[in-house]
Order: structure tokens, then C-alpha cells, then sequence
């Protein structure tokens, strides 16, 4: 039976919350396989999603060469000499691969030529964003939605319903199933080229499981395997004669992509190298004009504000990266001060010699707007702990608001408005009454500038897990975080914070520090608040209360048996040590407990 047969197919408002009663099908069994995909896509990472609404986007007249190469490729590939299948688009960090990526993904749409993309993101959006798991669900969901394509999409559907299971497969056989397979038996020819774009491969993360934290050196490695197994797949289908669509990759030269690109796949592939070939100084000059255009009108200034001297020198001190001019003209919109007061403070940072750190003047603006906060190493150290245990290294897989992180991190109420004002150019920060939203930095380069202490020097943070595991072992004994809360907004809190409870005591230093110091914690008090929660009837996550219920008592237990054995084994002696080893297998049988 035919998934489409008379089907009309819309879809309406969010993308990010798509309705399934948009689609419209002829019975119960194409509707529940549509469901089933749906719960497994990354709706974020669709090139059109809400959440990609403030993503960079090439300024009108700006990257025309490389976007018109592009385009022109995917439309009359075939005709070249030496036909490819791929196209690799890589460069430097800040170079404006995601803003090119982006608006060929518009300008392909409105042609008819995008099949569909993914945009990886691992500092910004939602979390499955990050993963491979949502890549080829989330494919098969576009292809899906193409009118064009409906007897691919059927057989989509098919796959799913036939084979619910097919999301835990491995991604190869994921690949095989839910597009190969399909075009395969479809076997259609594309009357016109379309494309798949996947943007920011370089920042595909494997996902963490178990509880064993990695290390940096195994995340790395971790990620890489992910992300060559991608591109294996993604080879796979492009070599695969019932394969129709071309592709096009964005993301950094990284030495595990490169050497891919180099020894599996460069007969297939073209490589679009973002240098000076593409005039990015023309475009960046452009970019400025349009900017600063605003900036005169919004203030009321003369024509000739600034100098062509002065935008000159912001691209020839930009060295090719869009990023650079993209920060400082944030930094000079910001309303902390006249415009052209920010313009000379960017202007006064020192040029410097770029051949050894092609990033120097970067990381002379970032550094000089961190310290333009009223407190710029807490600001760093807020900075790199969002990085780095929100992002990087999730307690869970709930994407934290920015309400819960100020929250988490404030000392004093009011303290997160203080630390990060005048940070609006680096950080993108949701209103006081946006209790939902994310922080979002706008560029990935923030974060390497934060990792590395060559270029962030005194601001940068060695450990900022030994600030987490302050503010968390603060909270327990506040009861709660330092601003004053509703009841209702206490009890959402509270049921966040406890949540990564379960993923925090497998970390060492926090374990040690909250059994040593167990006695100065109003346990009962946690104990009571996590009984409540767990008999609360809109409770989403009894099975982690309980778990932390049981901890809590056991260890409470354990504490005070432990000092009637020492009693009694001072009393009466315990050459043997029965007594210890009875109670600590009582301790972690009480722990594996269901």
C-alpha cells in the first residue's frame, strides 16, 4: 500500500516542533512510521530550522565567487573533466564556512537542487546536533518531505516500519537501509541535480557512554572515529551507482579529515580551499560598508564615519577570517559606549606579527572584551565551564538553560548580569524573563581561544571542573542556589541540579569532598526534597530519584555504622577486618539494589 496515495503534504510553523497531524496519509500504519522517524531526527540541524534562525549567513553581495562555484558545480558537475561526486569546502577557523554553507543551502532550495543537509554543531543549539545517531534519520525525514520524491519517501517509511530497530543499527547499515536501499528500488533518475550538504563534520562528537568520564586525548579520538565513519558512509553511497545526489562537506582541515579526503577519497572528491583565491578582503570591506551603514544611521553620524583608512585596517587586520570582523563590528554596535569610542578601542589593540599566530589580532579582541567585563577572569572561568562541562562534557543529555547555568553559577543574586555585561559580543544571552533559552556562543573559535593558554594567557582556566564541583558542593549545603526563588522555580531547579547527582559521585574529587564532609550537608533535608520529587505525579525522572534516594541513605547509613564498628573494634579489636568488609558489601548491594 502507498504511504502518499492522495496525500497532501505540509509542514507549518516551528521546525523544531514539528506535528505529525500535519501529514496526512491513507491509514494508522504510515502515520505511526512517521512518528517513529520523527522521534529520531535532529529537527535543529535542518538548514531552515528555528534554531538555526541567527546562524551566520554570507551579507548580501559577500562570498559571491565561492557561492557561484558551488551552485555551479552541484548544476553542471557532470560536464566537467574530471567529474567528482563530493565537494570538501574547508579553510580556517573563522573563515565563514558555516555563512557559505547556510546561504547555498537557501539559494539550492529555491532552485529545487537541495535533497537535504545537516548542520553539526557542538557549541550551540540542541545537544543531538552533535551526534552521529541523528544524521541519516534525519536525511530520510527531508527526503521524506519531498514532493518529488515520493516513492523514495514510501520506501523510507517502509524501512522504518518493517524494522523499528533500524536506529540502533550502525551507521553503515543505517546508510544502507534508509536511503540506499530505497533509491535503489525506486530506481529513479534525478531529472534535475539535487544535493546533500553536511556542515561542521569537524565538530561531530561521540557520544559518551558509561560512566567513566574520557579524557581530552580519548574524547578526541572518540570523535574522530565518529567522524571517519561518516565520511566511509557517506563515500559508500556516493560510489554507489543508484546513489543520484552530490555532496558537499564543510568543516575545518582537521589531520583525521585531511588524511581521509587524501588517501580514501581523492578520486571522488574536489576540494574548495577558502584562501585568497575567493577575495574574502572585497567581501569583508562589503561586510563593513553595510554595518557601518547601520551604526551612522542608528546614531546620526556623517557620511564619511569612519575613514576608508580605518575599514582597511579592520580587513587587513581580519588576515582572511570573517569571524574577526564579524566580533569586532558586534563589539562596536554594543550600546556600553559611543560607537566611536569602540571603534578606537579595536583599532588601539596592537597589530602584531600574524606568521607566528595567524590568530593574533583574534585573540587581542577577544581578550580585550573579556576584560572589558567588571570581573574578566570570572568571566572566563564561567566561559570555559559552560564550555567545557555544559558542552563538552554533558552530565546529561539535557541541554541546560541559561536560566539554570546563571543560577548554578551566581554567588551573590544578580551576579551573571554583572560578570558577563559588555560580553554580548562573544556570548549571545537570552532576556532576564527567557527561562528556556540557551547560551550560544557565536563562534567555535571562542572556545579554542579559552582551551589554549599561548593565546588567552592570564585568562585562561586550567580546571574548570574544580569551579563546578564548588558551586555544586555550595549548593547542597545552601540547599539551593544564592537568589531567591518561587516555590515552583525551586522545585525545576532543584530537579536539574539533581539530575547529573548520579553521573557526578563517579567523579573522584567530588565524591571524596561530599562523603568527608557529609556531616556539614543537611542530608535529611536532600533526602525529603528527592522522597517529594519522586512522589510528585508529573515526576519525569523517578528512576534517577530513587537511585539518589538510595545513595543518600545508604551512604548516611554506612557513615554512622562505620563509627559504631570503629567503637566496637576499639572496644573488643577486628584483627581480621570482618566487620569493614561486611559493611562495605552491605553498602554496594544496597547501591545495585533495582
Amino acid at each position: 500500500m502507498s504511504f502518499f496515495n492522495g496525500a497532501h503534504t505540509t509542514i507549518e510553523g516551528d521546525m523544531n516542533n514539528i506535528n505529525a497531524n500535519n501529514y496526512h496519509y491513507h491509514d494508522g500504519r504510515s502515520r505511526n512510521a512517521v512518528e517513529k522517524l520523527r522521534e529520531h531526527i535532529a529537527a535543529g540541524a535542518m538548514h531552515d530550522s528555528t534554531e538555526r534562525c541567527d546562524a551566520p549567513k554570507c551579507h548580501p553581495e559577500t562570498r559571491v565567487a565561492v557561492q557561484d562555484e558551488l551552485v555551479g558545480w552541484i548544476e553542471n558537475g557532470d560536464q566537467e573533466e574530471d567529474p567528482k561526486k563530493i565537494v570538501w569546502v574547508t579553510g580556517p577557523a573563522g573563515g565563514g564556512k558555516t555563512a557559505i554553507m547556510g546561504s547555498t543551502a537557501e539559494t539550492c532550495q529555491k532552485k529545487g537542487l537541495l535533497a537535504c543537509g545537516f548542520f553539526f554543531s557542538s557549541f550551540t543549539g540542541s545537544t543531538n546536533r552533535r551526534f552521529k545517531r541523528c544524521l541519516v534519520p534525519t536525511l530520510a525525514y527531508q527526503l521524506v518531505q519531498d514532493d518529488g520524491l515520493r516513492d523514495v519517501g514510501e520506501r523510507i517509511l517502509s524501512c522504518v516500519e518493517r524494522n523499528p530497530a533500524i536506529f540502533e543499527k550502525k551507521l553503515e547499515v543505517q546508510f544502507d537501509q534508509l536511503l540506499l536501499q530505497p533509491l535503489r528500488e525506486s530506481g529513479r533518475n534525478m531529472e534535475s541535480p539535487k544535493v546533500i550538504l553536511i556542515d561542521g563534520l569537524d565538530e561531530c562528537q561521540a557520544e559518551q557512554h558509561g560512566d567513566i568520564p574520557r579524557t581530552r586525548q580519548e574524547a578526541a579520538r572518540a570523535n574522530e572515529a565518529d567522524q571517519k565513519e561518516i565520511l566511509h558512509a557517506l563515500l559508500k553511497a556516493a560510489n554507489d551507482p543508484s546513489f543520484p545526489f552530490r555532496i558537499v562537506i564543510a568543516s575545518r582541515p582537521e589531520a583525521a579529515i585531511q588524511s581521509f579526503f587524501t588517501e580514501f577519497a581523492h578520486h571522488t572528491t574536489k576540494t574548495l580551499f577558502l584562501d585568497d583565491k575567493y577575495n574574502p578582503d572585497a567581501d569583508m570591506l562589503l561586510f563593513l560598508e553595510a554595518k557601518f551603514a547601520e551604526i551612522r544611521r542608528e546614531y546620526q553620524l556623517s557620511a564619511s564615519w569612519p575613514s576608508s583608512d580605518v575599514k582597511q585596517t579592520l580587513v587587513e587586520n581580519a588576515s582572511g577570517q570573517f569571524i574577526y570582523v564579524a566580533t569586532a563590528m558586534r563589539f562596536i554596535e554594543e550600546s556600553s559606549a559611543p560607537p566611536q569610542e569602540l571603534l578606537d578601542q579595536v583599532m588601539a589593540l596592537q597589530r602584531q606579527d600574524v606568521s607566528a599566530n595567524p590568530f593574533a589580532l583574534l585573540d587581542a579582541l577577544y581578550t580585550h572584551i573579556l576584560n572589558s567585563s567588571p570581573k574578566p577572569l570570572l568571566a572566563a572561568r564561567w566561559l570555559s565551564l559552560i564550555v567545557t562541562i555544559m558542552f563538552d562534557k554533558p552530565v546529561s543529555d539535557q541541554k541546560y538553560s541559561a536560566r539554570f547555568i546563571q543560577l548554578f553559577l551566581e554567588s551573590s543574586p544578580g551576579e551573571a548580569s554583572y560578570v558577563f555585561r559588555a560580553l554580548n559580543s562573544l556570548v549571545s544571552i537570552p532576556p532576564p524573563d527567557d527561562h528556556t533559552s540557551t547560551y550560544s556562543l557565536f563562534h567555535k573559535s571562542l572556545t579554542d581561544f579559552l582551551r589554549d593558554p599561548s593565546r588567552c594567557g592570564s585568562l585562561y582556566v586550567a580546571d574548570p571542573e574544580e569551579l563546578y564541583f564548588t558551586r555544586y558542593l555550595q549548593i547542597w549545603k545552601d540547599k539551593g542556589p544564592a537568589t531567591p526563588l518561587s516555590q515552583l522555580e525551586t522545585e525545576n531547579f532543584l530537579d536539574q541540579f539533581m539530575e547529573q547527582f548520579q553521573s557526578l559521585i563517579q567523579w573522584d574529587p567530588l565524591l571524596i569532598d561530599l562523603e568527608q564532609n557529609f556531616d556539614s550537608y543537611d542530608v535529611a533535608w536532600w533526602v525529603r526534597s528527592q522522597h517529594e520529587s519522586f512522589k510528585h505525579p508529573n515526576c519525569q525522572v523517578q528512576p534517577q530519584h530513587v537511585f539518589n534516594l538510595q545513595y543518600l541513605f545508604t551512604t548516611v547509613h554506612t557513615k554512622a555504622s562505620r563509627k559504631i564498628v570503629f567503637h566496637y573494634v576499639h572496644q573488643n579489636g577486628d584483627t581480621q577486618g570482618a566487620s569493614k568488609a561486611r559493611l562495605d558489601n552491605s553498602r554496594q548491594g544496597a547501591l545495585a539494589a533495582p
